[in-house]
């Protein structure tokens, strides 16, 4: 796999960006405590038929941020992706994963003539209560209430108990066990950006909401792990209703991490669908 890191100018601050293959782009954009490196089981099989470009977000490594001053908002991220998409040849395809995903259909509500296609992978973040109410599903808990977690995690990382901290976070959104039976590789990209917890837990984004969502007309692949924690599963089934163009691919065996445990199926998923656009 020929890739290299490619320096993006968006507003005041250079992105980072691990880019490879040629053709139409592809951008992925992680989630929480994740950076480029997250997405190292999709970019060969990816860019062998689309130009892939991979972002590490503001202030997440390489970046070693030490969580003080600004930038750190879903608003400012969703801005950067939008920079970038303008500094690319023609329009994207897009694809996020948990916060990542929440972003991502973030940019496509903003800039949807910039879109070829839309995949949310477990799309996390905030969501308002009537993106679940107006299509009978139950709400999960509000982002006030699961931001508690945030908080005790990092409490937990500033008092120097860095690990423990980690393993709360991780294992509170990807399900119990799963900090201590993820890799290495994994466990070393979560410490390098732990402190980009402090900006998360700062974080109040104004909610999507069900309207917004509903006038969206791309073509969208929402792709969910079968052992998914909540609020996961509940999110896609609401998009799924309200989307007017959009298709859902369950992942076998997989939790939220569903393209690092079964990064085949992960990215046959993909591609089959975004060749289609």
């Amino acid at each position: 796999m020929n890739s290299k890191i490619v320096r993006y100018r968006v507003d005041d601050y250079e992105l980072m960006c691990q880019v490879a293959g040629q053709g139409v782009p592809l951008l992925l954009v992680h989630g929480s405590l994740c950076d480029y490196r997250y997405w190292q089981g999709q970019i060969e099989a990816l860019s062998a038929r689309y130009r892939v470009i991979v972002p590490s977000l503001r202030h997440y490594f390489p970046e070693q941020w030490d969580g003080e001053g600004p930038g750190f908002t879903t608003e400012k991220h969703v801005d950067d992706l939008l920079a970038l998409l303008d500094q690319l040849p023609g329009p994207v395809h897009l694809l996020g994963h948990s916060r990542g995903g929440n972003i991502c259909l973030r940019v496509a509500l903003a800039a949807p003539q910039k879109l070829l296609s839309l995949t949310l992978a477990d799309p996390g973040g905030d969501f308002a209560d009537d993106v679940f109410n107006q299509v009978n599903v139950e709400a999960p808990l509000s982002p006030v209430e699961r931001n508690q977690f945030r908080q005790r995690a990092l409490k937990m990382i500033c008092a120097g108990e860095v690990e423990e901290g980690l393993q709360l976070f991780v294992d509170t959104v990807s399900g119990a066990g799963v900090w201590m039976r993820s890799s290495w590789q994994f466990r070393e990209m979560a410490m390098a950006n732990a402190m980009t917890l402090v900006g998360q837990v700062a974080d109040h984004p104004v909610p999507i909401k069900h309207e917004w969502i509903e006038r969206l007309q791309l073509p969208v692949l929402l792709i969910g792990g079968a052992r998914s924690p909540e609020p996961f599963p509940r999110i896609i089934q609401a998009l799924q209703l309200i989307l007017a163009d959009a298709r859902v691919v369950t992942i076998p065996g997989a939790s939220h991490g569903m393209n690092v445990i079964r990064s085949a199926f992960f990215n046959r998923t993909v591609l089959e669908f975004v060749a289609q656009y």
